[in-house]
């Protein structure tokens, strides 16, 4: 059965934000860059890229206008919201002075962005793992959460997509976008009918030409099956999903007792949280950049369903054959 690609496909997400398609290209740390995001935006989607791949404020300014400069669409910034994170607040300016149109905030308090945001007339979405937490960012004001589930990669949430959605969905009435493992136009047809309006997809654009990875960083993708990705501690001192290698079996995936007891001390958990992020980051730099022996590579449960590297727009182009043909044996 052939199907022709729409040119648009009408949600919520997408009259909210302008886009053709409820694709967000999830903003994965040092794979999300202005060439990749700028790609999903022209393509239909939406790109987003998280403000610290760039390491000074100015350049991440730099980055946003070039974004701008290659694409008029609208795309996105993510930035981490808690006290870890000593940028979040200049980085947050720029966002707001440069008008970019969606910011996604994660682990923390959203409050100050979407006070700032909006008053340029911009939109907030904020990660979720719980419907407490869901509540609270909508009472708030944000424009919309993003349900992360299980399965997703980075920072994953411990509740299935299939009912973390639906879920949310129940309770809020701001719009709900799905997250977690989500790799096919099939799987975004399934979370558009459990009422999600759009699907960040994550793992699926690492796989693609434009993501500016190692060889090897998109050959483990392809290589890897669900059962290859696990949550470890040991990169940021919170769950997060990985790829299985040699690295990561010998380091263990939880903190030791001293770890653990400095994260969670009074006095020493903001220390310790910014001193795991750092060392986190650096690992990751390396492993994404080029060969190591700490290969720690960031990937969800979506693995399973990646079987070839393509360019950005192939890609979308997939995505949305294989969720017009899911509709049409629905």
């Amino acid at each position: 059965m052939t199907t022709q690609t729409p040119e648009t496909i009408p949600t919520d997400f997408t009259r909210l934000m302008g886009c053709a398609y409820p694709i967000i290209a999830g903003p994965m740390f040092l794979v999300s860059d202005e060439g990749l995001v700028s790609a999903v935006s022209e393509s239909g989607g939406l790109g987003a890229m998280p403000s610290l791949n760039w390491r000074s404020t100015a350049d991440f300014r730099k980055a946003i206008q070039k974004v701008k400069t290659l694409t008029n669409k609208p795309f996105g910034v993510n930035i981490i919201t808690n006290k870890a994170n000593t940028r979040q607040h200049a980085d947050l300016d720029v966002c707001a002075e440069e008008k970019v149109p969606l910011v996604v905030t994660s682990l923390g308090s959203p409050k100050e962005s979407i006070t700032k945001m909006h008053a340029v007339g911009c939109k907030v979405f904020c990660d979720v793992t719980t419907l407490d937490y869901a509540r609270k960012v909508e009472d708030l004001g944000a424009d919309g959460v993003i349900g992360v589930s299980a399965g997703a990669g980075g920072h994953a949430g411990p509740i299935s997509p299939l009912v973390l959605i639906p879920y949310l969905k129940k309770h809020l009435k701001i719009p709900v976008v799905a997250a977690g493992g989500i790799a096919t136009g099939e799987q975004m047809a399934a979370a558009l009918l459990l009422g999600a309006s759009a699907v960040q997809i994550g793992t699926l654009f690492i796989a693609s030409r434009e993501a500016p990875v190692d060889a090897s960083y998109k050959n483990a993708i392809l290589k890897a099956e669900p059962e290859d990705i696990l949550l470890t501690k040991k990169i940021s001192g919170t769950p997060a999903s990985v790829i299985r290698t040699p690295y990561i079996d010998k380091v263990g995936l939880e903190l030791n007792a001293l770890e653990e007891f400095l994260l969670h001390n009074s006095k020493t958990k903001k220390l310790m949280k910014m001193l795991r992020a750092y060392l986190g980051s650096k690992t990751l730099e390396k492993a994404v950049s080029g060969t190591t022996w700490k290969e720690v590579w960031s990937a969800g449960q979506g693995v399973g369903l990646i079987e070839e590297i393509l360019p950005v727009q192939e890609i979308m182009e997939k995505l949305i054959k294989e969720f017009q043909s899911a509709k049409g044996r629905l």
